[in-house]
């Protein structure tokens, strides 16, 4: 949104004006994360999917990193099928000097980036670590969500973050656990895929979330999709209740501001007619809500 209140595309008409057919690798597909880094600039993920959980167009998935004061795009990090397989949906990205980490929520993996080099590889493939839990459904507005008739909706490894040392990754499927793996193990590309995987420890037994932000103490937000309701773990593992409102059904990709508000967009992504045979369930308006920590 501009100083004027008008709505502009971003960074231009262009990005983000893709259409079947249309060359994707200067486009934007489907995005499903903006993540500002610690350097300030912006991070798109871009599952290059035009259909949920259908397979990546060629060029389609990438990770685009953009100077947010101008619009430049600085840098295009293309996700090749080796990484964005079929069936892959690439979720969400958190920062660790000079790498950076991506979870797989379809095909259950972790990607790890180089940024300087632009390399990227898949750790933790199917791991029991990144895999959805059948155990674990998905109840929301008291129904199991499913992706299919009767086939109860499984998100593999989707929320993810680092730990304010950087010493720790926190990850897990979006119907929890959450487990933990030292970054040094998964940035170093000769640790073995048995070490990487006996590295990883339990963390959190988190109910189902829609998104994750920590703050620089390493106190851990989240929005929790049982109960509309946003949550703080803190550091010693306690978990408070900060609020709770029926708008804010599936609060996603909370953002800590530096005035110490927490923003929430509400995703309603559980009322999308894919999910109801086709009924589109959302209700408008479309809410970005704010909340007050201090």
């Amino acid at each position: 949104m501009t100083k004027n209140g008008k709505i502009e595309p971003f960074p231009d008409a262009d990005w983000s004006g893709w259409k079947p057919g249309r060359d994707a690798t200067h486009r934007f597909v489907s995005v499903n994360a903006l993540h500002v880094a610690p350097d300030g600039t912006l991070w798109v993920v871009d599952t290059g999917t035009p259909s949920f959980g259908g397979p990546p167009l060629p060029g389609g998935a990438k990770l685009v990193r953009i100077d947010p004061a101008t619009g430049d795009v600085l840098r295009i990090y293309p996700l090749g099928p080796e990484i964005a397989q079929a069936g892959s949906y690439i979720d969400d990205i958190r920062f660790n000097g000079m790498h950076a980490y991506l979870t797989d929520a379809g095909k259950a993996a972790l990607i790890v980036l180089d940024i300087k080099t632009g390399q990227a590889r898949r750790v933790l493939d199917n791991d029991a670590s990144t895999r959805a839990r059948t155990d674990r459904p998905l109840i929301l507005d008291g129904h199991v969500v499913e992706s299919h008739p009767r086939q109860p909706l499984l998100v593999n490894v989707d929320p993810l973050e680092v730990s304010p040392d950087g010493k720790w990754l926190y990850f897990g499927p979006l119907e929890g656990p959450w487990s933990r793996i030292p970054t040094a193990f998964l940035d170093d590309p000769n640790v073995s895929s048995t070490d990487l995987s006996a590295a990883v420890k339990p963390w959190a037994d988190l109910p189902p979330i829609g998104g994750s932000a920590m703050d620089t103490a390493g106190n851990l937000y989240f929005t929790n999709l049982k109960d509309n309701g946003v949550y703080r773990r803190d550091v010693s593992g306690k978990i408070t209740k900060l609020i709770s409102d029926s708008r804010l059904h599936w609060a996603d990709a909370p953002c800590l501001a530096l005035d110490g508000r927490l923003w929430l967009p509400v995703a309603q992504l559980d009322r999308l007619s894919m999910f109801h045979q086709g009924q589109f369930r959302s209700h408008q308006p479309f809410l970005l809500v704010s909340i007050d920590l201090r």
